[in-house]
């Protein structure tokens, strides 16, 4: 499926980049005192928390096994110039008059199959190690503090392996396209980049758009161009048969922290298998100038053995946040289901001329 990104120029500088310099005071909680005065602020006196911001890191969302807690400032630094070797090194001029790989891949990772897809130029998945009050974080996740998701329930492996039987038994995937990835089908980001919980893909378009009022505050997410609108100082959520896309959203200020609570999720928005009842709280908070702290935490006992939630810094950005073009011209998802007709019909060909 062919995407146009929009990230080309924000990639090409990653690609010269040689390294990096981390402040270890970036997303450090501000000194006592001094924040009332100099965080932004709108008219009625909130934290501003407008403007573009990228949560683009290559820390990962569970903790590596065996990965202590947080790295020294030298062992993130490391990682930094390794992954800057590894964008170097893999951003070679692609060959126009090369030939087309061998049938079944050209087994460069193993995958059967494996034809290609984007080259390194179009990737941009961030090149820091995400600091939060000064750590080097080895996760995302906190909570619990192995820094790992949680096991699932009896409840949660039953519904993990029901689905699976369901997706089995439900008919080929190339059928219609229902049953293709609601990414695939442009309908929502890949993984769970609008969120909530908003986490980074680790592919590209990490950026994001906040508008504030004192009624409402929206957050455009690059990937896919999926919008949230968060009702503040509501009540309470609709009834539980009304499930938008990314569920429904009710804010309020906890001192200079913006909270949000989710619930009512889309059946077929499934944050890694959980039930309907998940709710999500979120909490952004803006340390400084150019850093917002979002903490997340994930509450479904049904699918979960306890809560489990993380931190993730956003960084301020420049850049314009342009529209990601996914099914204008894209013609991907017809040729995947024209394609598997075509291997349906010379299957029962086959069949006919035994």
């Amino acid at each position: 499926m062919l995407h146009r990104c929009t990230r080309a120029i924000r990639a090409l500088l990653v690609v010269l980049a040689t390294g990096w310099a981390l402040t270890p005071a970036s997303g450090q909680a501000p000194s006592p005192g001094t924040a009332a005065t100099t965080l932004p602020r709108t008219a009625d006196g909130r934290p501003d928390l407008q403007g573009t911001w990228s949560n683009a890191t290559i820390t990962p969302i569970d903790r590596p096994e065996g990965a202590p807690p947080v790295y020294t400032e030298a062992q993130a630094r490391r990682l930094e110039r390794g992954y800057a070797d590894r964008v170097e090194r893999l951003a070679q001029p692609s060959d126009p008059n090369r030939t087309a790989p061998p049938q079944g891949g050209d087994g460069s990772t193993g995958a059967a199959g494996n034809v290609g897809g984007y080259n390194n130029f179009w990737v941009d998945p961030g090149d820091r190690v995400a600091v939060v009050n000064g750590q080097y974080r080895t996760s995302l996740i906190v909570d619990p503090p192995n820094g790992r998701v949680p096991a699932l329930t009896d409840a949660g492996r039953r519904k993990a392996a029901a689905r699976a039987e369901q997706f089995r038994t439900r008919g080929g995937e190339y059928d219609h396209p229902e049953f293709r990835p609601l990414a695939e089908r442009c309908l929502m980001s890949f993984g769970s980049n609008a969120g909530p919980p908003m986490l980074p893909n680790y592919f590209y378009n990490n950026n994001y758009q906040i508008v504030q009022t004192k009624d409402h505050v929206m957050i455009l997410a690059e990937m896919v161009h999926d919008v949230r609108i968060i009702r503040m100082n509501a009540t309470a959520h609709p009834p539980a048969h009304i499930r938008p896309w990314m569920g429904d959203s009710i804010g309020r200020w906890e001192g200079d922290t913006l909270v949000v609570e989710t619930t009512n999720f889309h059946p077929l928005q499934v944050f890694r298998g959980a039930s309907d009842t998940l709710k999500v709280i979120e909490r952004f908070t803006r340390v400084d100038a150019d850093t917002i702290v979002y903490r997340f935490t994930i509450d479904d006992l049904d699918t979960w053995v306890a809560p489990w939630g993380g931190e993730v810094p956003f960084r301020r950005t420049d850049e314009q946040v342009f529209e990601y073009a996914c099914h204008e011209g894209n013609y991907a998802l017809a040729n995947i289901l024209s394609g598997a007709r075509a291997q349906e019909r010379e299957a029962a060909t086959k069949k006919q001329n035994r």
